[in-house]
């Protein structure tokens, strides 16, 4: 079958992370091999930029700045959210018509692969011959279709390393905070805000107690187990996904402000943070000193703090995205999928793009523990080979008083 000729078009949108760069030097790379793949575009300012004729020429780059974009964190393209409308998609096939693109490739989240899934469907519509390949993205790990997402590994490190480091100075400062309260990203899903169990080696360690938006929250439960914690270690560490709700839905934030997709907006943006909340409630119930820590957008740029796993597959990413569209594959987004056994693999499949968009992918109720407020060894197993070995510290042995 003939190669569609023509030109390639990449984007990145939402919310970036560690290793998105990784997928962008991935698609650049696999791409140049092709003849019939012409030029290389790259939108600036996701698909907002592109209806503004926002294009860089990315194959006219220097070799040594796609190879470098593996370890570079954040969207090297520019970033953004908007909501593609109906009305916009004529003006979209209009500059995918001017620029001779043939080949789509889009890098992000759900709304990133609605995007895409929009796209690719409007053109085939119109007999506008196009291939369109998501390539998955997301530190909130809650896509549909692949076992974990790049960039959830190199988040979720951040966050176990974090919770690891300010567990200890939680531990040593117990005499003047009696609790901390650690809000992470996560809007739907607390895949993210879980990984911090990963930094526990002994029962007394933080986190004691990972709150989710899988599980509505139960201010007396809560307090019960806040409580108990502080009785037996001293002091209690809280990790709180950005979403957590109550039973009929209200997020304990007390936010109400939404983004351009519906979404309520958490944290800094919504001028509001599920930590302040918890923190209220505990100091009110108990009048002790505590502190929160709400990192927003860190995990999802601390290079220095990469999963080399992560960084591996999200550039493995990009190039299978290629692969697909040079057998003529369209409509889908590069999938993961792990293989069974005790070693780590994955092989490299395909997901519906019409099946991702959207919804988000909840964590399953066997990696919560009963209450709900911890993970079980099933998360533990799933993330550990994820996330990668986290460094271990010396403890003072308090029996040596002689």
């Amino acid at each position: 079958m003939a190669k569609l000729q023509g030109n390639v078009l990449i984007g990145q949108s939402g919310g970036p992370t560690t290793v998105i760069n990784a997928s962008l030097a991935g698609v650049v790379t696999e791409a140049l091999k092709k003849t019939y793949m012409k030029k290389i575009y790259g939108m600036r300012w996701g698909i907002e930029g592109f209806m503004q004729d926002l294009v860089v020429n990315l194959g006219a780059q220097k070799k040594e700045i796609i190879a470098g974009l593996r370890t570079t964190p954040s969207s090297g393209l520019g970033s953004c959210r908007y909501k593609l409308k109906d009305h916009d998609l004529p003006l979209v096939l209009e500059k995918l018509k001017k620029y001779d693109i043939r080949y789509f490739f889009l890098i992000g989240g759900n709304d990133t692969m609605d995007t895409i899934h929009r796209v690719e469907a409007f053109c085939a519509k119109n007999n506008y011959p196009l291939i369109g390949v998501g390539i998955p993205k997301t530190v909130d790990n809650d896509l549909f279709g692949t076992d974990h997402t790049p960039g959830f590994p190199s988040a979720g490190r951040f966050v176990a390393l974090s919770v690891k480091e300010s567990g200890i100075l939680a531990r040593d400062m117990q005499k003047v905070d009696q609790f901390v309260v650690h809000q992470c990203v996560g809007r739907e899903a607390g895949w993210l805000a879980a990984a911090s169990a990963l930094a526990k080696e002994s029962p007394d360690d933080a986190p004691h107690i990972i709150l989710t938006p899988e599980n509505p929250f139960n201010e007396e439960a809560f307090l019960a187990e806040v409580e108990a914690v502080q009785k037996k270690v001293g002091f209690v560490y809280i990790v709180c996904g950005e979403g957590v709700s109550y039973a009929d839905g209200s997020p304990v934030s007390a936010s109400k402000t939404r983004d351009k997709f519906a979404n309520v907006e958490f944290g800094a943006m919504g001028g509001s943070s599920v930590a302040m909340e918890i923190h209220k409630i505990i100091s009110s119930k108990f009048g002790w000193r505590g502190e929160f820590q709400v990192t927003e957008s860190l995990p999802m740029c601390a290079e220095d703090r990469a999963s080399r796993v992560d960084k591996a597959e999200a550039f493995r990413c990009g190039q299978e995205a290629v692969k697909l569209a040079d057998r003529g594959v369209t409509g889908v987004m590069v999938s993961m999928v792990r293989e069974k056994g005790k070693a780590y693999r994955i092989r490299y499949e395909t997901a519906p793009l019409s099946s991702v968009a959207i919804a988000a992918r909840p964590m399953p109720k066997d990696m919560f523990t009963e209450n709900g407020m911890f993970v079980t060894k099933k998360y533990l197993d799933y993330a550990r080979p994820l996330i990668g070995d986290l460094p271990v510290f010396s403890t003072l042995d308090f029996r040596k008083n002689k």
